[in-house]
């Protein structure tokens, strides 16, 4: 039997129109399985590079993470993780020429989520980088109430203390103290927390408010050298000596090598044994401790005036140094010291001081700042109201 080419061409329309549909569909599979190895091929490349930039970022390689993340990105552009890597590696290469960049990766992803606790934290520290307090904290914050992805009470109060940190830097004291008492108020029951807590409140000037959080970590752990120092040391600042010598003593007695708690022990034992105004101790004790410091600010007095090459007995008090003037009255004042004991001499003794913290403050001006007794007289005045009680 012989066929002809015109038998074996279909002559059926419909059967032309199904074999093309079949070819067309087996083609387009063919196109989106190699569209599809092609992006999975690009997705684990980019994953690669994503992980060497992770290491770079991670060493201190900045310039290597960079580039390691905008290689990921470009094998996945849409990769918001990719950005936030290459965001962060920008800012912290110190390069202030990146930080724009940055900026714009980030307000681009906090754009499509603002609420993500990461991306704020990012631009809480660009903002960092620039110095701006306003922003810094208005990022910080969100950082602090957004959306964490694990362990969210412990990115919050990292967030907070990141801020302070930052507030503290920037001497922005008030702020600052304002974030450690929301810090304090969400601390958990572990002494290393209210340590740490309270040193940045001692870092804010805020002793008060370091001293409760030193005591709060006694209270968890009676015996820390730590807290029992620095519960000492934020009570000398407050003026509070009766209660520093308290934790300074227990603190030198845990950590006899502790030098700083042994030199503030001494001083406030200088200031609890020369405080004239304290209210328990007698007429005699405060007339004994009143002549002291009298006699110790002459001596301050000619110790700094030598160092200055002042002569405190220039003929006719031609000298016109501070100092000499202060060498005048004392000598006028020093005839009264005999009517101390004079019950009609009630403010003799407040007047002979005030001589006295004079020649202090002046002499530390002049001469710089004192030590020993003459550093715990220039504390009892300028604590005098914290150092009575």
């Amino acid at each position: 039997m012989s066929w002809s080419l015109p038998k074996l061409v279909p002559r059926s329309a419909p059967l032309i129109l199904l074999i093309l549909t079949l070819a067309a569909a087996t083609g387009f599979a063919a196109v989106g399985h190699l569209v599809a190895r092609y992006n999975a091929n690009q997705q684990s490349r980019g994953r690669k590079l994503y992980s060497q930039g992770l290491a770079a970022a991670s060493a201190g390689h900045y310039d290597d993470a960079i580039a390691a993340f905008r290689a990921a990105l470009t094998c996945d552009p849409t990769n918001s993780q990719y950005q936030l890597s290459l965001a962060r590696a920008l800012r912290d290469s110190n390069d202030p020429r990146r930080l724009d960049e940055a900026e714009s990766y980030l307000v681009a992803l906090w754009q499509r989520s603002p609420q993500d606790a990461a991306v704020n934290l990012a631009l809480a520290r660009v903002a960092a980088h620039r110095g701006s307090v306003e922003d810094a904290t208005r990022y910080y914050h969100n950082a602090m109430y957004g959306a964490w992805n694990s362990d969210p009470d412990a990115n919050r109060s990292k967030a907070r203390i990141e801020l302070i940190q930052f507030l503290l830097k920037k001497n922005a004291l008030a702020n600052a103290d304002s974030e450690l008492m929301a810090l304090s108020t969400s601390l958990p029951a572990d002494p290393a927390a209210h340590l740490h807590a309270a040193q940045l409140f001692a870092d804010a000037q805020d002793y008060s408010g370091a001293l409760t959080q030193y005591r709060e970590a006694l209270h968890l752990d009676p015996s820390n050298s730590s807290a029992l120092a620095g519960a000492g040391e934020a009570a000398y600042h407050l003026g509070n000596y009766t209660t520093a010598e308290h934790y300074l003593q227990a603190a030198v007695n845990k950590d006899p090598q502790d030098a700083d708690a042994r030199r503030l022990l001494a001083i406030t034992d200088l200031v609890l044994r020369n405080n004239p105004f304290h209210s328990h101790i007698s007429d005699a004790e405060r007339n004994r401790r009143i002549t002291a410091a009298f006699s110790q600010a002459e001596t301050r007095l000619i110790e700094c005036a030598q160092q200055k090459g002042v002569d405190l007995h220039a003929a006719g008090g031609t000298s016109s140094s501070p100092l000499a003037a202060l060498q005048t009255r004392w000598m006028a004042t020093k005839p009264d010291l005999s009517r101390l004991r004079s019950p009609a001499e009630t403010d003799l003794p407040d007047a002979i001081m005030d001589l006295v913290f004079q020649v202090e403050q002046q002499t530390a001006s002049v001469c710089g700042p004192p030590q020993g007794l003459d550093l715990a007289l220039l504390l009892i005045l300028q604590k005098r109201e914290a150092a009575i009680q």
